[in-house]
This record gives C-alpha cells, sequence and structure tokens, in this order.
C-alpha cells in the first residue's frame, strides 16, 4: 500500500490493525447508545435471516480447524488478457490537478448514452453510490461518509499514515428515503461501523454471509446473502453475486483472527429487465462472464479502478483488484451498456496507488489505446447521472 507519508504499510497490515479494547470502540461516534442499553438490558435483538437458494454458490476454503471459511471461485486464476506496459499515465486535457494527478477533477465530456433504464447513479466517493431504480427504490451502496473505523484510523495517524477528504455528504432527508443498504464485504473502506449509527434500523441492510456479528444489536434487520442468492424489494430484485477478493478486519496473534471468515462480492440490482451491477472490490477472473451468462447484458455497470499497484506486492494487489485495462476487459465480459468508474478521487484512500487520480489518467489513456466501443461516463464526486 503506497501511503501519503514516509512510512508506509501493506494492503493486509491495514486490514489487520489490531482491535485493542473493544470497550473503547462501543464508546466511539454512534455507539454510545448501543453501550447504554446493553447495560441497562434494554438493547433490541437483531433480525438476522440467512438467504441461501437451491442454485446459490458458497465456495468454502479447505481451512485445518475451520469449516466456515470462504474461497473465491477462480482462486488460481492470473491469465490477464491486456497489461499496460510504458507510459500507462500521459498527461491529458480532460483532467485539471493541483498537483501531479493529486487533487483533480475530470472536465472532459460524456458520451451520449441512450439506455432507457430509469436508473439513476450518485457517485459520494470511493466506492459508496445511492442508487434510485425506475419504480422509486433507493439503494445505498458500501457507504463509508468519514475515515475508517477504530482503530485503523488512529493506528494510520500513528504510523503518519492517511486520511482522505470525506465523502459528498446526504441530509438527513436523504439519507431517510434509503429503503436497503448494500454492502460487498468488511474492509474498512466499504464498512464503517459508525455509519450504521446514522443509517439506523429502518433500511434492510442486504450483507454477505457471516457479516451480521458486525453490526452491534439494535433492531436492525439483516439479511445475509449466499453468491447467486436474491431479495425482492418492493419491484426490483438484488441479486448477490462472486467477486473475486478476500476479507479480514481483525487479528489479535495467537487469540483471534477472521481471514475469509464474511463472504464477499457484487450486487446486480434488476427492476423490469434493466440491470445495474456494482461489482465491489474485485480483480479480475471469469467470474464477470459467469455474470453475464446469467443476467445477460448489463445495462449500467460500476466498476472499480484502483488500489492495483504495490512494489512490494504487485502480484497479490493484481490479483484483487481489477487494473483499468482489467475493468476495460471486464467491461466486454459483461457486455455493459454504461460503465461509472470508481475507487479514484479526492475522496478516496490513497491504497495501492500511485495518486489519488492515476488510476483514472491510466483509463483513459487504455480506453483510447484498447478502442473500446462501451461508453465510459466519468463522474466527480457528488455528481449524479441517469440513464
Amino acid at each position: 500500500m503506497q501511503l501519503m507519508a514516509n512510512r508506509r504499510l501493506t494492503l493486509t497490515q491495514a486490514w489487520q490493525v489490531v482491535k485493542i479494547v473493544k470497550v473503547v470502540k462501543l464508546v466511539k461516534k454512534g455507539a454510545l447508545t448501543v453501550l447504554v442499553s446493553a447495560l441497562l438490558g434494554c438493547a433490541s435483538q437483531n433480525h438476522v435471516e440467512k438467504v441461501i437458494h437451491d442454485d446459490s454458490v458458497i465456495n468454502y476454503a479447505d481451512v485445518e480447524g475451520y469449516e466456515d471459511r470462504f474461497t473465491n471461485i477462480y482462486g488460481e486464476f492470473d491469465d490477464y488478457p491486456v497489461t499496460c506496459e510504458g507510459d500507462c499515465y500521459p498527461a491529458t486535457s480532460v483532467i485539471s490537478c493541483q498537483e501531479e494527478m493529486q487533487s483533480c477533477l475530470y472536465n472532459g465530456g460524456h458520451p451520449e448514452v441512450s439506455l432507457d433504464t430509469g436508473f439513476t447513479v450518485t457517485w459520494l466517493g470511493h466506492a459508496s453510490f445511492v442508487i434510485v431504480t425506475p419504480s422509486g427504490e433507493q439503494f445505498l451502496i458500501d457507504p463509508v461518509f468519514e475515515q475508517f473505523d477504530w482503530p485503523v484510523n488512529w493506528a494510520f495517524r500513528l504510523s503518519e499514515g492517511f486520511n482522505r477528504n470525506p465523502a459528498a455528504p446526504l441530509s438527513n432527508e436523504e439519507m431517510a428515503q434509503t429503503d436497503t443498504v448494500l454492502y460487498s464485504h468488511i474492509h474498512y473502506d466499504h464498512f464503517n461501523k459508525d455509519d450504521i449509527g446514522e443509517l439506523g434500523n429502518t433500511p434492510t441492510y442486504l450483507v454477505p454471509l457471516g457479516f451480521a456479528e458486525q453490526f452491534p444489536k439494535g433492531g436492525f434487520t439483516i439479511k445475509e446473502m449466499a453468491w447467486y442468492a436474491s431479495q425482492k424489494v418492493s419491484q426490483t430484485t438484488a441479486h448477490f453475486v462472486p467477486a473475486h477478493h478476500f476479507s479480514n478486519r481483525i487479528l489479535v496473534p495467537f487469540i483471534h483472527e477472521d481471514n475469509n471468515a464474511t463472504l464477499w462480492g457484487g450486487w446486480v440490482l434488476e427492476n423490469n429487465g434493466k440491470t445495474l451491477f456494482f461489482a465491489g472490490d474485485t480483480g479480475y477472473s471469469p467470474h464477470f462472464k459467469d455474470i453475464q451468462a446469467r443476467y445477460g447484458d448489463i445495462d449500467v455497470c460500476l466498476l472499480p479502478i484502483a488500489s492495483y499497484f504495490s512494489k512490494e506486492s504487485p502480484k497479490f494487489y493484481r490479483k484483487v483488484h481489477t487494473t483499468p485495462e482489467d475493468a476495460i476487459t471486464a467491461a466486454e465480459d459483461l457486455q455493459c451498456g454504461v460503465v461509472i468508474p470508481w475507487g479514484y478521487g479526492n475522496s478516496s484512500w490513497r491504497m495501492g496507488d500511485k495518486t489519488s487520480h492515476s488510476a483514472l489518467f491510466r483509463l483513459l489513456h487504455m480506453k483510447d489505446k484498447l478502442n473500446t466501443s462501451i461508453p465510459w461516463y466519468v463522474l466527480n464526486e457528488g455528481d449524479s447521472v441517469s440513464f
């Protein structure tokens, strides 16, 4: 992991910063009421349901001593069709920056897209999106409004680590309109426990298998999903689909670890025959072709393009995060009608990228080089678009 400091942490170290004292975590913002309620014996139990269909896929890992650890469907895959070589980050007039590929805004044009899907997409920053469906349901995907949870953010500060600019805010009214919250996996930049207190227990939470234990008690409705399980939300169906990634959040040496104890994945939203796909954190693998084979050509694709760069662990980073050229290949596999990239930007942590916007520079370069016919619609944080 390349950090904006002289000292650096690897991606694995960042995810595995030790949870030192659980009591301290409980008194952080948004959790104090949970602590008080627990002490008074008044905390409401959560409503947890596992959603596993006959055609669902659960790929367990062969880990000695454990029966509930997950693994990728294509665990050994490393056959990447395209890799950028040479100057992968040439200058472009459509991105204006305060410094070299840092603190930037995209000021280029947008392709004309005539899909008539009825989906409205708002990018809050990093991996956080608000999706409004043609029938009016509002989904919030991977909401993280501030920094990492305790103790990781504290550990980054001690190690001269980094923070980010906060994501584009949602008003209380906008927050209250959320019907369903979708999480892709438990890594800190996709799931922040402080945000649960703000979101409250009115929305339904759709999450991967093994995720519910991350929630405090408080009457939350949580549905844990297997790969290819589905859940109806009014007139929209949410399908949980595979990704090529990993999960962990806790490491207390010789006492506790949770490596791959929680599933990871992406989401397909389907409404009246129209589809929107959020890939989650993922490397490239044949799972993209599997998703297209099951759901058909995807109308709107939200694909990650960042966190692939590491001098220390280049193979690992490429395995679990798509490069921009991998994302272009994935878009072809999915036969996307339009693609919105994410993971770069001023509200993203610089995790495995050269700068905050280097991934976008590389995407624009490779998109032209590969001459893809699929339109890419580039947003700045806070932008909305309807297709």
